[in-house]
Formats: structure tokens, sequence, C-alpha cells
């Protein structure tokens, strides 16, 4: 049988920015007339809040480091294991798919590679042009054959053969390869993204944007796949993967709880207290945690892109997986919480 090595990154795009961006959310809150003066005096933030907002660049240099230094590690797991492709669960924000469709799950068995620029006009941290290329090879006979198992193992996932809205990649598997190849040593593993629709509810009524402050009227739409149906695709994806020819890496990309998701804080920062329960439970290998987290739990925390990686705990689940190390990353000024993990190949 196949070797599978698993891993998890955050794609937060401020690492894709320069260190002034990291607070621009927060900064742009404190300015919010929506939002009470008591939640904005710093006097009523929690301490550690406080005293990353007065450590200022200094605080985002070293969220940076912190970020790359496990991004590193998991450069170099890659490389030691060297897959034949990686299988990436990510989010898709409006990006590539949009009103006409919006699947639960789609393999994307692009039958193109993909040439991708990815830079904006604001500066970047390799002070590369924005008409820099990135040439991203992608995976179609191993999204078909992934594809073919879910479906005859009772997963209707969707699955494409071509991008739709988005000509290129949607930032949770674009900024995988920015960030996995970081010291731009190159990077030509074949990549087959599979989107999952984290925002459920929020995703075409609020059109890839954050949602407002103050409550209004609107038409929600119908929620995101369950936490548990994420975690057994992911089961489901591991014994596919397992009987394939390929070594293959399984991945989520994403963050965890989001500020601009957590309207119970006013979007002032993520939550804390739910993100180091879900990391307790995934380094003592408490799965079942994982399991009977209900979706109206992680909504309520903004930790919508964590289907990423309840997907991720399945597989390591179904392989018995070694978690050989993580990091957690915390901030309550940066917007959201970072995790990094390796599972030593299966």
């Amino acid at each position: 049988m196949a070797e599978v090595l698993g891993l998890g990154i955050s794609h937060w795009p401020r690492l894709h920015d320069l260190d002034d961006t990291f607070a621009k959310r927060l900064r742009a809150n404190l300015q919010h007339p929506d939002i009470p003066a008591d939640v904005k005096d710093m006097a009523n933030w929690p301490a550690p809040m406080r005293a990353e907002w007065e450590a200022g660049m200094d605080a985002a240099a070293a969220h940076r480091e912190k970020l790359l230094a496990g991004i590193r590690k998991a450069r170099a797991a890659l490389d030691d294991f060297k897959p034949d492709a990686i299988v990436v669960w990510g989010d898709d924000q409006y990006e590539n798919f949009r009103e006409d469709i919006v699947p639960p799950f789609c393999v994307l068995a692009y039958k193109e590679d993909l040439h991708v620029q990815p830079h904006g006009p604001h500066g970047n941290p390799w002070d590369e042009p924005t008409d820099h290329s990135f040439h991203v090879r992608m995976a179609p006979e191993v999204g078909h054959y992934l594809t073919s198992r879910l479906i005859e193992s009772s997963f209707d996932v969707a699955y494409a053969y071509k991008p739709l809205h988005r000509k290129d990649l949607s930032h949770a598997f674009m900024n995988v390869v920015l960030y996995l190849d970081y010291d731009r040593k190159g990077f030509a593993y074949p990549m087959v993204p599979f989107t999952i629709n984290c925002y459920g509810s929020d995703v075409i009524c609020n059109r890839g944007s954050v949602p407002k402050i103050k409550a209004t009227e609107r038409h929600l739409d119908p929620p995101a796949p369950s936490p548990l149906r994420c975690f057994d695709l992911g089961r489901a994806t591991a014994r596919a993967m397992r009987a394939s020819p390929w070594r293959i890496c399984l991945m989520a990309s994403s963050s965890w709880s989001h500020a601009f998701l957590c309207a119970k804080y006013w979007q002032m920062h993520p939550d804390v207290e739910n993100d180091r329960r879900l990391y307790d439970a995934l380094v003592k290998g408490d799965y079942e945690a994982w399991r009977q987290t209900p979706l109206a739990q992680v909504v309520d925390a903004g930790q919508q892109e964590v289907l990423n990686w309840f997907c991720l705990m399945g597989a390591m689940y179904e392989l018995n997986a070694h978690l050989s190390w993580s990091d957690y990353v915390e901030t309550y000024i940066f917007n959201s919480n970072k995790v990094t993990v390796i599972y030593d190949p299966v």
C-alpha cells in the first residue's frame, strides 16, 4: 500500500504582505462607529491583547517568525517524504464558486497546470514584481481516482476539470505554494485542491467579504457540511489514498478561529478559548472531542475554516497516524490563531 503524510498549515493572507498590514482589521475596528466605545477601550482588553498591541511592529515580526518556523518544518517534512502529489483541503470564499454552484465538497482535478500571478500592488516580503508568475502543477489522475473512490464510498463529491470563476487558485491553495516555498527553493509537487464549503450560511450572502458588525436582516444560505461529515470524508480519503499507487501528502490549509467571524467579540479578536480546546484535543489525540463538535459551535467560535482540519483529523484517525510535531501560534490582534502540524508517514 501507498504511504501517506499528514500536514496542516495556515494560509493567512497577511503573511503574503508586509508586517505593517498584520493588524489592519483591528485598526479598522478601532475606528468603526458600530463598535461600542467600551469594547474599543484598551483598558477592557484581555491582558495578552494589550501586550501585543503595545509591542507594535515587534509583535508583527515575532508572529511572522513563529509561523515561518513551523512552515519550514512542514516543508522539510514534505521534502523528506517526496510525495507524488498533495491533496489539500481548503475553503473557497466566493472565489471559484459563486451563485451558479456551491458544492459542499469538490475535487479540483484540473487537467492543465496553472500559471498564476498572486502579487498585488502593495508590496510583498519577497520584493517580487506584480507580474511575477508561478507555475503550479496539477495532478488530474490523482483527482480523478480520488473522486471515483469517494463516490464509490457513498460520498457524492463534485469534481471539476477546469476553473470556473477564478482562473487561477483560491487563496487557500495558492498560499500553500507561496508559503511552503517561502524561501523560494522551488515547488514542483503536483496538487489536488479539495474545496470544502466552510462558510456555508455566509458564503453567498456576504460575497466573500467580512460580515457586517451591526446585524441586518439578510437571507442566509444553506449551512456548511457538518464537522462529523468532514471528519468522515477525511477517513474515506485516507482509505482511498492508502490503496492508491502513489505517495500522497494530505494537508489542511487554514487558520483557526477568525476575529472577523466572532460576532460575540465584536470582531475584535479570535476565540482563543475554543481554539485552545481543539488544539489540546489534537495534541492528546482525542479524536472523539473533534467528532462531537457541532457545527453551531464551530460557527459561534468563528472556526468555519477549521472544517478543513476536521477532514485532516479524520484522515489521521483512520490511519492511526502519529503526531510528530505541532505548534499553536496564538494572537489576539492578528485576526486568527494558527496551527502547524506534522504527522509521521503511515
